[in-house]
């Protein structure tokens, strides 16, 4: 099983994704894990990204399909795995789907967890006061939801062209959401 998981901050994407990868026996894989692993081990990819990180910058879409590619090479996702904030662009969508024809691994789904903007704005002033996380003040929070509804959002279309997307409703329990998945799913 390989799949995409997309949608806004706060809809639950981290919680579900680890719902559904014990489900199916499968790996997670955040490309923020994967960059810090990448920097830690000291790659060349690794370096490179560094170095825009280090300044403030984001990481280029070549670089970040580089650690995807490298990543997917490994032996433990042979079986399967769910990515998590990736791709965030049109662009890297393309470079991932040249990199999963080149390794012969064929997308499952692409599953986008939709909920109300105000209703994920209040979880995540929630979540923000209950765990003091300095990314979840009103302001940050709204700012990240139009990052996502401006850069992320059109990948919705694009999957949808694909015909390979799958929306499942965000809201309500854990349980009742990894429900929906997997019944999405199969």
């Amino acid at each position: 099983m390989r799949l995409i998981f997309l949608g806004p901050p706060g809809v639950g994407k981290g919680t579900q994704a680890k719902q559904i990868c014990e489900h199916y026996k499968i790996i997670h894989l955040s490309t923020g894990e994967i960059l810090r692993k990448e920097i830690f081990d000291k790659s060349l990819v690794g370096n490179e990204a560094k170095t825009y990180i280090d300044n403030g910058n984001l990481v280029p879409d070549r670089l970040i399909l580089g650690i995807i590619e490298n990543r997917l090479k490994e032996n433990d996702t042979q079986q399967g795995y769910l990515l998590d904030g990736f791709p965030r662009t049109i662009s890297q969508a393309e470079g991932f789907q040249k990199i999963t024809l080149q390794l012969k691994h064929r997308l499952n789904g692409v599953i986008s967890l939709t909920a109300n903007e105000e209703e994920l704005i209040k979880r995540l002033i929630k979540r923000g006061k209950d765990s003091g996380r300095s990314d979840e003040s009103p302001e940050i929070i709204r700012h990240r939801q139009k990052v996502y509804w401006t850069q992320t959002a059109p990948l919705l279309e694009y999957y949808t062209q694909e015909k390979i997307l799958k929306k499942v409703d965000g809201l309500g329990n854990i349980t009742d959401i990894t429900k929906r998945i997997l019944e999405t799913i199969s």
